[in-house]
């Protein structure tokens, strides 16, 4: 209930957006703000400055948006793609078949075919032309241009090649008109020749424009096959200079390409076509530097920070990966020499500098995602070699985290070491989402806006880290309490991560929360010890379909454009536009299950549980028997991570993240569990045997067991 009234809470907001009576759309594809510059480009300057600017990810149904799929995106107002070929090297420029029998518009003659593959071959529902036939009549000027203002059968109501000497009259016809600046490709004094006459072009539209018209420039689309964020700027009445934003992103600065159609429309004051679009109208936020190059440039490059995170995190991971797997192959003869033998034939216990060293290293593995996180305050990926900058940091947090939980005076207690790392995983991403979820956007330990699935809130390794991190915390405290009191203890924290999970102002993660929930409630039940029974597992799935149902209600509640993805599913399920939104669910999973290091993470640390668990030497066994309250906490975990990765198409991310941060600790908990069940101190003048218990003769019996 308390979950369910904090994610009610709604602060009122006024979405800043403007009219017009005309809109001019200039696009050109691969044009990024690294190539704007006062003296070079000084018409995209003058808009920069004039208007709201944000970075456009560009993301399409296509692997690599190339220029044409960009075009089509924006026509369509959702992911389409021009065809579904895979892409070598640099993108085809866009050259459409184009004829024109009446010398006034042109026909697309290809348009037909791209319908019906976007309708039948791919999971998006796309209708290319649905931008065009929301409007009376389009303008297109250059190729590109044409394949964005074609309608679904093909049909381009005004088209030239070239644009005109004086546009003028032409851009009074309609009220849309797009345009074509041409592609900007390749690098050094190409790429700004290709940047100087894109720059001309615009110049000549700004002297043409209508007035009351409203001015969308954008870099639309990749020019090679890697991913990067491009220019979006919209200058006009009720566009001053600000931040652009929309509900898909929800976060300032940040627009997609299915947003482009929708921000047309509305500012014509015109609907969005019911059931087609997949963006949301884009709004003005304030707070931007008034200078684009401080705004967008130099330390504030996002584009820049998001490739070097795609490079860095997927270098990260693996050695994650690699350095557990070994650290846990290390970790099992310690294990069996820690076990109590019977008899005097057991291998000796290991020595304490041994144990010491074993701790320290799993200490460290559990802390390393959380530094991860906190190694993007520093801005490393301005280096000249940010991966060795990045493991620099990262390895120092690692290091001071270790010093800081050995020194503690209570460091010996069993479950101090367990409790401390799980505090800090939970920590250190409350603190984040509480201050906007910075370290995480184009973070290492983060998502990335170039994927263009998630822009504000909580990614699924931060997610994992988080849920882990509460629920083992949840765990250790429980244990300080009576056995009745437990199950308050578990749902008191599973609360508070379902607000920060779900509230559309922090995790911004419905499907998280719901998952959290699933979790919280699985722990709660297990937290007083024995087994799952039904009549527990039947109470707690009633609870989680409570909150739940609570939590969509409070989701549908809102207004469509302020819904969370559990609000947007809900009502696209009942308009019955939900299948693509599964089908793409599904193909998401079965791509991140293969390609993510983040499933190495998770079989690494399930092998090593199960080995902890189920072999004579793991221990498992016993800190559960001894915890009954950790035992929960990882239960719920797997529980909670296992949901959140399925419903948010991310397969095992998640459970990767959370075994990254909860196994190395659970392996030195059942480590000192053996330790403490195999201690047999001797008295003074008394040996130990080899690996049982201590030994004593006398001149009465040969041997006596003390």
């Amino acid at each position: 209930m308390a979950s369910l009234a904090g994610l009610a809470i709604h602060p009122t907001e006024e979405a800043r957006r403007g009219r017009a009576d005309y809109v001019v759309v200039a696009a050109a594809a691969g044009l990024r703000w690294e190539d704007l510059d006062r003296q070079r480009t000084p018409a995209l300057w003058q808009e920069a400055t004039r208007g709201s600017v944000g970075w456009l990810s560009v993301r399409s149904a296509h692997g690599v948006t190339c220029p044409s799929d960009g075009w089509l995106t924006l026509g369509a107002g959702n992911y389409a793609a021009w065809d579904t070929r895979a892409v070598a090297g640099r993108c085809p420029p866009a050259e459409p078949k184009l004829t024109q029998p009446d010398g006034f518009g042109a026909n697309l003659d290809e348009q037909p075919t791209v319908v019906r593959i976007n309708q039948e071959r791919l999971p998006y529902g796309t209708t290319p032309g649905a931008l065009a036939e929301s409007v009376r009549c389009t303008v297109a000027v250059g190729p590109g241009a044409a394949i964005a203002a074609a309608r679904p059968f093909g049909r381009v109501d005004r088209y030239l090649p070239e644009l005109p000497d004086d546009p003028s009259e032409l851009f009074d016809d309609c009220v849309l008109n797009i345009v074509d600046l041409g592609t900007i490709s390749g690098t050094g004094a190409e790429r700004q020749a290709a940047v100087a006459a894109a720059d001309a072009t615009l110049a000549r539209v700004l002297a043409a424009r209508p007035p009351r018209s409203l001015m969308v420039i954008a870099g639309i689309a990749d020019t090679e096959r890697a991913s990067r964020l491009h220019v979006a700027i919209a200058e006009g009445p009720g566009w001053p200079g600000g931040w652009l934003t929309s509900a898909g992103t929800g976060r300032d600065g940040y627009l997609q390409l299915v947003d482009l159609a929708p921000t047309v429309l509305s500012a014509l004051g015109r609907p969005s076509p019911e059931k087609l679009f997949n963006g949301y109208a884009a709004t003005v936020s304030e707070g931007r530097p008034a200078d684009p190059g401080e705004a967008m440039q130099g330390d504030h490059d996002a584009d820049r920070r998001a490739i070097a995170q795609r490079g860095v995190a997927e270098i990260f991971f693996t050695v994650l990966a690699i350095v557990q797997f070994l650290l846990f192959a290390a970790v099992v003869p310690v294990l069996i020499r820690a076990r109590r033998h019977a008899g005097p034939a057991g291998p000796p216990l290991p020595p304490r500098r041994l144990v010491a060293v074993v701790e320290a290293a799993l200490i460290a593995a559990g802390l390393a995602i959380p530094a991860a996180l906190l190694a993007d305050l520093a801005p490393w990926w301005n280096s000249e070699h940010p991966a060795w900058v990045f493991g620099a940091v990262t390895g120092a947090l690692m290091v001071a985290g270790t010093l800081l939980i050995r020194l503690t005076p209570r460091y010996p207690a069993t479950l101090w070491p367990m409790a401390v790392v799980s505090a800090i995983s939970a920590v250190v991403v409350a603190v984040d989402l509480v201050t906007g979820a910075r370290l995480q956007l184009n973070g290492v330990a983060g998502y990335s806006a170039v994927h263009g699935v998630r822009y504000a809130g909580l990614g699924s390794v931060g997610l994992g880290v988080f849920v882990a991190g509460l629920l083992l915390l949840a765990g250790c405290l429980a244990q300080w309490a009576s056995r009745r009191w437990r199950p308050v203890v578990m749902v008191f924290f599973g609360g508070i991560g379902v607000v920060m999970v779900g509230s559309p102002y922090l995790g911004a993660d419905p499907v998280g929360a719901i998952a959290v929930t699933a979790g919280v409630c699985v722990a709660a039940a297990m937290s007083t010890g024995g087994w799952l029974t039904f009549p527990r597992f039947a109470w707690a799935a009633v609870a989680g379909l409570a909150v739940t149902a609570g939590f969509a209600v409070v989701d549908l509640s809102r207004m469509p454009l302020e819904q969370g993805m559990l609000g947007r599913f809900l009502t696209a399920l009942g308009s019955g536009t939900a299948g693509p939104a599964m089908q793409r669910a599904a193909a998401a999973n079965g791509q991140a299950l293969l390609d993510s290091p983040l499933t190495l993470l998770a079989l690494t640390g399930m092998l090593m549980l199960l080995f902890c668990q189920f072999s004579p030497w793991g221990g498992l066994n016993r800190v559960y028997g001894l915890h009954p309250a950790v035992r929960a906490g990882l239960n719920g975990t797997v529980v909670a991570t296992l949901i959140a990765g399925v419903l948010g198409g991310t397969a095992v991310g998640s459970a990767g993240a959370a075994a990254a941060a909860a196994v190395p600790v659970a392996v030195l908990t059942a480590l000192r569990v053996l330790l403490h069940a195999a201690d047999r101190t001797p008295p003074p003048g008394e040996t130990d045997g080899p690996g049982g218990p201590s030994l004593r003769k006398t001149d009465e019996d040969p041997v006596v067991v003390t």
